[in-house]
C-alpha cells in the first residue's frame, strides 16, 4: 500500500516506506459518547421520517419525540425507555426503543426492571398498529412477528449485559492486578527480611565471635606483657576490638529491626564526635572544624561527614602510617565541605602496605550521591592522597537512611 491507501503493482524499493493513513481517534470518553448519541438520534429520526410519508398524523410526532428522547439516554435510561414506548406501540420508533432498551441493560445488572423493559419492547415489536391489523394476520404472520420481536428485543438487552459484564471483568482484573502487585511487594519484603536476619546471624555467630576472641586475647596480653610498648599496643588492639564489637552490635540490631521505621536504635556519630575520632585514630592528624555550634545540620549529612573522615583516617593508618594528615570541615553557606589530605608515607625499610579493596571509598561515594553531593578521592601532587566531600545541608527527601 502507498501513502494514499492504494495497493501498488510492484513492491517498493529498499529504503522507501509506505505509511497507511489512520483515521483520527476520539480520545475523550464524553465526546465519544455524545458522538454515538448523535448518530443514534439521526438513525431514529430517519426511521420515523422514512416510514411516515405525508400526510403525517400524531403517531409520527410520537416517533419524533421518542427519537429526541435519545439525547438523554446516558443520564436517564429508564425514563427515556418509557418515553419511547408510545412511539413504538403507535408508530415506528423501533430504533429508538431498541437503543433505549440497550441503555437500560447497560446501566443495570440483570433484574426485574430489565426483564420488564425487554418484555415491553418485545410486545411493541410484536403487536402491530392499529390493533385491527393483529386480527387480520395469519398464524404464520404471528409466528414471524414473534421471532422478530424476540430477536430485536433480546439483541439490545444481551449486548448491554455483555458490555456491562465486560466492564465488571475489567474492574475485577485491575483489582486482581493490584492485589498481585501487593503480594509481590510483601513477598519481596519477606525475602529481604529473611536475608537480613541471615546476615545478622552470620555476623553474630562468626564476626562477633572472632572479634570477641581478639579482645580477650589482647586484654590477656595487656595484663601479662612486661614490655610497656607491647602493653600499649595490646591496649590499642583491645580498644579497637571492643569498638568493632559495638559497631557490629549496632548493625545487627538495625538488620533485625528491618521495617521498624526511621527511628534510630542507638545514637549515631555527629560532627561533635570528630575530635575524639581524630585523637583516637593513631594518626598524626590535625582537625580544623569550622562549623558553628549552633548550626543545625541534618543528621544524615553529619553522619556522612563523620564516616568520610573515619574512612580516610583508616586508609592513612593502613597505607601511609606516620604521614601527616589534615582534616578540614567547613560549613560554606548551604554546603558542607569535608577535606582529608595526607602526605606521603615515610620510608621505612621492611614496611608492608596492607591490602585494600576500595570498597570504603565506593560506599562513601554512594552515600554522597544519595545526599545530592559529590565525593572525590585522588592522589596529590606531593605523593599524598586527598578525599574531598561536598554535600548540601538540605539533602533530597528521598534520601535513604543508613
Amino acid at each position: 500500500m502507498n501513502s494514499t491507501g492504494f495497493r501498488l503493482s510492484r513492491p517498493l524499493p529498499p529504503g522507501v516506506y509506505s505509511v497507511r493513513p489512520r483515521l483520527p481517534r476520539i480520545r475523550s470518553p464524553r465526546v465519544r459518547s455524545w458522538a454515538v448519541t448523535i448518530v443514534l438520534f439521526i438513525a431514529a429520526m430517519l426511521d420515523a421520517w422514512l416510514n411516515y410519508p405525508p400526510p403525517r398524523d400524531w403517531t409520527f410526532y410520537a416517533s419524533v419525540i421518542a427519537a429526541t428522547a435519545l439525547l438523554l439516554r446516558n443520564r436517564y435510561p429508564r425514563a427515556v425507555l418509557l418515553v419511547t414506548l408510545p412511539g413504538l406501540y403507535t408508530g415506528t420508533a423501533m430504533v429508538a426503543a431498541m437503543v433505549a432498551l440497550y441503555g437500560v441493560a447497560r446501566s443495570r445488572p440483570p433484574g426485574r426492571q430489565l426483564w420488564t423493559a425487554t418484555v415491553l419492547v418485545g410486545l411493541g415489536l410484536f403487536i402491530p398498529w392499529p390493533l385491527s391489523e393483529f386480527v387480520r394476520e395469519t398464524t404464520s404472520d404471528h409466528i414471524q412477528d414473534l421471532i422478530h420481536a424476540v430477536m430485536l428485543a433480546g439483541g439490545p438487552a444481551a449486548l448491554g449485559l455483555l458490555l456491562q459484564t465486560r466492564e465488571s471483568l475489567k474492574a475485577r482484573i485491575a483489582e486482581l492486578a493490584t492485589l498481585r502487585d501487593h503480594e509481590r511487594e510483601l513477598h519481596a519484603q519477606t525475602v529481604l527480611a529473611r536475608e537480613r536476619a541471615r546476615i545478622a546471624r552470620e555476623m553474630h555467630d562468626v564476626v562477633s565471635h572472632q572479634a570477641g576472641l581478639i579482645a580477650v586475647q589482647a586484654g590477656a596480653l595487656q595484663v601479662t606483657a612486661s614490655d610497656p610498648e607491647v602493653r600499649q599496643t595490646a591496649k590499642m588492639l583491645r580498644g579497637l576490638a571492643v569498638a568493632t564489637l559495638e559497631e557490629l552490635r549496632t548493625m545487627i540490631l538495625v538488620l533485625r529491626a528491618a521495617g521498624a521505621g526511621p527511628t534510630e536504635l542507638v545514637p549515631q556519630p555527629r560532627l561533635t564526635d570528630l575530635p575524639r575520632l581524630v585523637a583516637e585514630s593513631e594518626v598524626d592528624a590535625v582537625l580544623h572544624l569550622f562549623v558553628p555550634e549552633e548550626a543545625a545540620l541534618p543528621e544524615p549529612v553529619e553522619r556522612a561527614a563523620y564516616r568520610t573522615v573515619q574512612e580516610a583516617l583508616t586508609n592513612v593508618r593502613k597505607h601511609a602510617p606516620g604521614a601527616w594528615t589534615e582534616v578540614s570541615v567547613l560549613l560554606d553557606g548551604d554546603r558542607l565541605l569535608v577535606a582529608v589530605e595526607n602526605g606521603p608515607a615515610p620510608a621505612e625499610p621492611g614496611r608492608l602496605d596492607l591490602p585494600g579493596g576500595g570498597h570504603g571509598i565506593v560506599g562513601l561515594r554512594e552515600r554522597a550521591t544519595l545526599l545530592g553531593g559529590t565525593l572525590r578521592a585522588a592522589p596529590l601532587e606531593d605523593g599524598g592522597f586527598g578525599v574531598r566531600l561536598r554535600v548540601p545541608v538540605t539533602p533530597p527527601a528521598s534520601t535513604a537512611r543508613d
